[in-house]
């Protein structure tokens, strides 16, 4: 394995410094005021100095995750979002004007139904297609991987994809199936065969596909980007700007399934082993290679199977944690801030998770505690979280206050600490929306003898 990934490198400071002073700059951000400009670059200020682990930033930044919630406030539906660009970036317009939250979450995550559509994708349900138009998409957990096919993946990750994955979750890219080898095009008289099945019509339909999905992706995008720099111009930045994951989550997710992965640590350990370690040179150039393109600093990290009760201690150390380390160092030699996303408990993970390279690395929190979070991975990493949703959801302002006052208190002392909520808000109430970020915006004010 690349020692590069192994340890930070030696000038990983100096390109943090580099990519932060870019980000903060605005660069290429249509503002649309001085003050707006002023506005962003404070904020985004804030950030870096959580980050850090500055002890004198100005206040707490308060980033809580918007999740659908934006689109439950503007009072449309899932669908509406999914397919009208116009309903979809409306909403999001109207939530950052309405909350005025130190940083937004582009809504990437509201993927353009009609290239599922196109593609005739099986990995999930979405609204109007399998769900209620008025519910989030829901994923269809199954095995798209055999256990058997553990070799092919570690042997050529990307003609795995290629041949194997994306013809069984995309119905409309079934023939891709015949695509052949190319590594051994290497010779003239080996071209010709490598030719044929491009000539064929249901390879050439599948393609076809592929060129009109890619087609419908640039209109979503061309709204996303308009909306981003509506946004920033205003004077907010994103919270993050690129995306990738943990090899062992890549392998468990949507290959393996929960299921299949938890009992592949059993009885196929080295082949998973050996497949997460194959993976993560792709999940460290997909975490650069999103934020250059969305030009930001922070590439988002959700964890979905390393929390509390997915796996012993022994397991997490053995098969989630060493590959995840190395798409951390990866990112961080990049000059990149990953955003590590702990969904579910960490409690029993906090020692381990603080083998991180100092003031590089943010750990969002969901249902760990956050005053132990604060005494051990706080003294490496700027930790972030953990509003639950069921507060949000049924609780009334006076308890969002009374939450957000203690968790401000233990976890925002000293700094390092961005406030933000447990999950994506959706089914939130707006009174409690509104009252968590005023209230904490107000509260998080640093005063002298704070610090």
């Amino acid at each position: 394995m690349n020692e590069r990934w192994i340890t930070p490198s030696s000038d990983a400071d100096e390109k943090q410094e580099s990519q932060f002073e870019t980000w903060i700059s605005g660069e290429n951000v249509p503002f649309v005021s001085v003050e707006a400009k002023e506005a962003y670059k404070a904020r985004a200020t804030l950030i870096k100095d959580s980050i850090q682990l500055t002890k004198a930033p100005r206040r707490i930044p308060i980033c809580p995750s918007a999740g659908f919630f934006p689109i439950q406030y503007a009072g449309v539906s899932m669908y509406d979002a999914m397919y009208d660009y116009d309903v979809l970036t409306q909403a999001w317009i109207t939530y950052c004007k309405d909350f005025t939250p130190d940083a937004y979450n582009a809504p990437t995550t509201i993927v353009p139904g009609r290239v599922l559509d196109i593609l005739d994708f099986k990995l999930c349900r979405w609204p109007g297609h399998g769900v209620s138009k008025q519910l989030e998409y829901q994923y269809v957990e199954k095995a798209y991987m055999q256990a058997e096919e553990y070799q092919d993946l570690i042997d050529d990750p990307t003609g795995f994809f290629m041949n194997v994955y994306l013809p069984r979750i995309f119905g409309s890219l079934k023939s891709l199936d015949k695509i052949p080898l190319l590594p051994p095009v290497n010779e003239i008289v080996c071209v010709p065969p490598a030719l044929i099945p491009f000539g064929t019509e249901d390879v050439q339909t599948a393609f076809n596909h592929l060129a009109i999905a890619g087609e419908e992706t640039m209109r979503w995008l061309t709204a996303v980007r308009r909306l981003n720099g509506t946004i920033m111009g205003k004077g907010y930045p994103a919270f993050s700007g690129g995306f990738t994951k943990a090899p062992f989550d890549v392998i468990g997710d949507t290959l393996r399934g929960t299921k299949e992965v938890l009992m592949d640590m059993y009885r196929h350990p080295d082949e998973l082993i050996e497949a997460c370690e194959r993976i993560t040179p792709f999940m460290i150039k997909s975490g650069v290679a999103s934020c250059k393109a969305a030009g930001h600093i922070m590439p988002f990290i959700p964890l979905h199977k390393g929390a509390d009760g997915f796996m012993s201690d022994e397991q997490f150390r053995t098969f989630y944690w060493p590959t995840l380390r190395k798409v951390i160092i990866g990112l961080v030699n990049e000059g990149l801030v990953p955003q590590l996303f702990a969904e579910g408990g960490y409690n029993q993970r906090l020692e381990v998770i603080c083998d991180v390279p100092k003031g590089k690395v943010v750990w969002w929190f969901d249902l760990t505690d956050m005053s132990r979070a604060k005494e051990t991975v706080g003294r490496v990493a700027c930790i972030a979280g953990n509003v639950p949703l069921s507060l949000l959801c049924t609780g009334s302002p006076g308890d969002v206050k009374a939450y957000c006052k203690n968790l401000v208190e233990v976890a925002g002392r000293d700094g390092g600490f961005i406030f933000s909520t447990g999950a994506g808000m959706q089914g939130s109430k707006a009174e409690n929306v509104r009252t968590m970020i005023d209230f904490s915006m107000d509260y998080g004010i640093y005063k002298s003898g704070d610090q």
